[in-house]
């Protein structure tokens, strides 16, 4: 069996959102500081010896994460169309990032968006 490596960052923004059609306190604004954890697969590494280096994986996640800190989720594309849920945003934030970084021999593999410190959402593909 090939060897596997698994890489993890993590980084945090704070934004604000309604959820639409909720049957509860959410649907109100209200605001979170979120936490997401980056994690990417690799069976290759470098001749450095890396599968990728920290600091792009911190670059491009925190490229994604800066479309979304200290702004209102439902004015920003596409939760202006699709309710901006942890389940929805971890799904948009893990696309967007794998678009920045996976290759052949690099993919992201999963993305946990922590809403509060006792509640997350984990996506993979």
């Amino acid at each position: 069996m090939p060897a596997k490596y698994t890489l993890k960052i993590v980084t945090d923004f704070a934004s604000a959102h309604t959820l639409r059609d909720y049957p509860g306190a959410c649907s109100r604004m209200h605001g979170h500081n979120w936490k997401v954890e980056l994690e990417l697969e690799s069976s290759q590494l470098d001749n450095v010896g890396m599968a990728i280096d920290f600091k792009a994986m911190k670059k491009a996640t925190n490229d994604v994460c800066d479309k979304l800190d200290h702004r209102y989720l439902n004015e920003i594309e596409p939760f202006t169309e699709i309710n901006p849920t942890a389940e929805n945003m971890a799904a948009w934030i893990f696309q967007e990032i794998a678009k920045k970084l996976n290759t052949d021999t690099l993919r992201v593999s999963s993305l946990t968006l922590w809403e509060t410190e006792r509640a997350c959402v984990t996506y993979s593909e």
